[in-house]
C-alpha cells in the first residue's frame, strides 16, 4: 500500500538508507502506550515523501519475554548484518533494551541476544555508537524510576552479544538548561539519544526531554570522545512538541534530522525531517 508521509502515524522515526532506498522504522503498534504489543513495521521509500508498507519487520514470537511497550527501534549496519535495537517490557515488569538481527534491511528481524540493560531497572531508547573500533550502547535510565533521568553508556562485546563492562553515567537530564520538570519538580526526562561526529572531531548527541513549549529535542557536545564531558546547548533544536530524532544522509549527500511531531495526542504523530548542517561544532537547522 502506498502512504504519503503526512498520513503515516509513527513515533520515534529512524531512517536507514541503503543505496538509494530509504527504510523508515519507528514505534508502530496501534496502542503504543499500554496495550498488547505485536512488533515493529517498516516502510520503504525512494523519495521520503511516498512510502510503501507497512511490512512486518519484527513480530513477537510466542515465547518472547515481553508483551507491551515495544518502542523506538533503530537499525544499524554493523559487521555485515543489520541490528535492530529497541525497548520492550513485560506487563508489571521493567522496560529493557534488546538487540534483534537480520541479513536484510527490511527483515524479518529475529531475537539475537538477551536484553543488555539491567533487569530491575527502567531503561529505553538505546543507540549504537562505535569509537576506535569498539561498540558501545548509549541508553536512557528512566525518570519514572530515578527522578532525574540518566543518559548512560555501556561497552559491548565485538559481536554485540553481551556487555563488556559496567555502565557509566554520561549526564543527567537536569544538567541541560533548556529542560523543565515533567510530572513534579524533581522529575526530568531523558529520551531518544543519537550520537554523531562533528567536523572538528567532537561528538554531538541529540536527545529529547520536556521543554518550556512541550516535548523538545536538544543537543550536547563532547570534545573528549564518548567518555568526555557533555556540554549542553542552551536552547533546543526542536522546541514545540516534537522530538526523538536521529541524523541521516540522503542519497544526494544532504544531511537531515528526523523527529516526530506532534508528540501527543496518540495517533496524531507524524514523521518529519529537516535539513541540518554543522556550524562551529554544533548542529543548526538549514535556512
Amino acid at each position: 500500500m502506498r502512504i504519503k508521509r503526512e498520513d503515516l502515524n509513527i513515533r520515534d522515526p529512524f531512517i536507514l538508507r541503503v543505496e538509494n532506498k530509504y527504510y523508515l522504522f519507528g514505534t508502530t503498534d496501534a496502542d503504543k502506550w499500554d496495550g498488547s504489543a505485536s512488533g515493529f513495521d517498516v516502510f520503504e521509500s525512494d523519495d521520503l515523501e511516498n512510502f510503501e508498507g507497512p511490512f512486518p519487520a519484527f513480530r513477537r514470537p510466542p515465547d518472547f519475554w515481553a508483551d507491551t511497550n515495544f518502542w523506538a527501534p533503530e537499525v544499524h549496519f554493523y559487521r555485515g548484518r543489520y541490528y535492530m535495537l529497541a525497548a520492550f517490557r513485560k506487563t508489571g515488569g521493567t522496560r529493557r533494551c534488546q538487540i534483534l538481527v537480520s541479513d536484510t534491511p527490511k527483515g524479518p528481524y529475529a531475537v539475537y541476544a538477551p536484553p543488555f540493560t539491567p533487569d530491575g531497572q527502567m531503561c529505553l531508547d538505546a543507540t549504537l555508537y562505535v569509537e576506535d573500533g569498539k561498540p558501545y550502547m548509549v541508553y536512557c535510565r528512566e525518570w519514572i524510576e530515578v527522578g532525574d533521568g540518566e543518559m548512560r553508556l555501556v561497552p559491548m562485546s565485538a559481536d554485540l552479544k553481551t556487555t563488556a563492562g559496567e555502565s557509566k553515567l554520561l549526564f543527567r537530564a537536569s544538567e541541560a538548561p533548556w529542560v523543565v520538570p515533567a510530572a513534579k519538580a524533581s522529575d526530568f526526562i531523558t529520551d531518544g539519544p543519537f550520537v554523531v561526529r562533528a567536523g572538528d572531531g567532537a561528538l554531538i548527541m541529540l536527545w529529547s526531554s520536556a521543554g518550556k513549549d512541550g516535548y523538545a529535542m536538544g543537543q550536547a557536545r563532547s570534545i573528549g570522545g564518548i567518555f568526555g564531558s557533555w556540554i549542553h546547548e542552551s536552547e533546543p533544536l526542536i522546541k514545540n512538541d516534537g522530538g526523538h530524532g536521529m541524523i541521516f544522509q540522503k542519497a544526494d549527500g544532504t544531511v537531515c534530522m528526523t523527529y516526530h511531531y506532534p508528540n501527543m495526542p496518540a495517533g496524531s504523530e507524524r514523521f518529519h525531517y529537516k535539513e541540518v548542517r554543522i556550524k562551529k561544532g554544533k548542529l543548526v537547522l538549514s535556512d
